[in-house]
């Protein structure tokens, strides 16, 4: 198969997938990544679109790793371009349901399956797998399941639905990790301001004993915690969004779904960016916990 997007998602889906005998021509515009796939991760590095398709034998896989929006709309319609009838093309970034709707009739127009995966997992999917949500043509779907299993860990994939239904489910997947996460944040904030001088990564892992909380995010703010120390003092309280939050909350006014947690997690992500909460750190530091996000350094006093 083809993998076009070899950043730290599509790198390390390289390795689940060549360790289960799958051969792997990997594209990215960066010339670094291109090494990287093939020097650690096994793969065959192709230098363009064109020579990517042109070393696959046929019917070809081509999954896409790309940023969503133009990037990834731009490689979709330079494939649909260059593959052929009855190839299939994967797209596994975070792109919005209805554009992912919309490639499906640009796909199957020139005879091509398209096949709309949403993808968690994060920097941990490498080691445990990722849980794949497909949206498609059955066919694909059927066609495609040695890669989703070598992806994905016993049980953690399946299809969802039609075009578009992978890329709706990875959403509210989204805005329900969003919400979890500013229900964490929260916590601990209070917790912070108590007066009791509560050691925190204590508490996080006391919870994950048999309390009615406990949870893989516990485990990662376990981790946070004594990796940063419980003031996380070098984390900044910048959180950032990646999209699939708002679209959650779009679609939930556009039907008059009551869905206060989501907005108000959202809204959250936007008064981080000027004020300086404890709650909105721990989000900060879960999210580069589990998926290797970016956080701001704390400026010193």
């Amino acid at each position: 198969m083809g993998l076009v997007g070899l950043g730290k998602m599509g790198g390390d889906m390289i390795a689940r997938l060549t360790d289960a005998g799958h051969r792997v021509v990997g594209f990215d515009v960066d010339t670094e990544a291109r090494n990287t796939a093939t020097s650690r991760e096994g793969a065959e590095a192709a230098e363009s679109l064109e020579s990517l398709v042109s070393s696959l034998s046929t019917p070809r896989v081509v999954w896409i790793m790309v940023p969503h929006g133009d990037p990834t709309n731009d490689t979709i319609d330079r494939l649909v371009e260059l593959l052929d009838f009855g190839d299939t093309l994967v797209d596994g970034g975070n792109s919005k349901y209805t554009e992912s709707m919309q490639a499906g009739e640009r796909a199957a127009a020139s005879g091509i399956a398209f096949l709309d995966v949403g993808v968690s997992g994060g920097v941990w999917g490498r080691r445990d797998g990722y849980c794949l949500m497909v949206g498609g043509p059955d066919a694909a779907y059927e066609r495609l399941e040695p890669i989703f299993g070598a992806l994905a860990p016993e049980g953690g994939y399946a299809r969802v639905g039609a075009s578009g239904a992978g890329h709706f489910v990875k959403m509210v997947h989204n805005a329900i990790e969003y919400a979890q996460l500013q229900a964490l944040g929260e916590g601990f904030h209070c917790l912070n301001a108590s007066g009791f001088d509560l050691r925190l990564a204590d508490i996080a892992s006391l919870w994950q004993r048999g309390a009615v909380v406990r949870s893989w995010l516990l485990d990662l703010l376990v981790r946070a915690l004594k990796e940063d120390g419980d003031d996380l003092a070098s984390i900044d309280a910048y959180v950032e969004d990646s999209g699939m939050g708002r679209w959650s909350v779009e679609f939930a006014v556009e039907h008059s779904v009551p869905t206060p947690a989501f907005a108000t997690a959202l809204f959250e992500r936007f008064s981080s960016r000027d004020d300086d909460l404890f709650a909105q750190k721990v989000v900060a530091a879960l999210r580069k916990q589990f998926g290797g996000h970016a956080v701001k350094v704390a400026a010193n006093d």
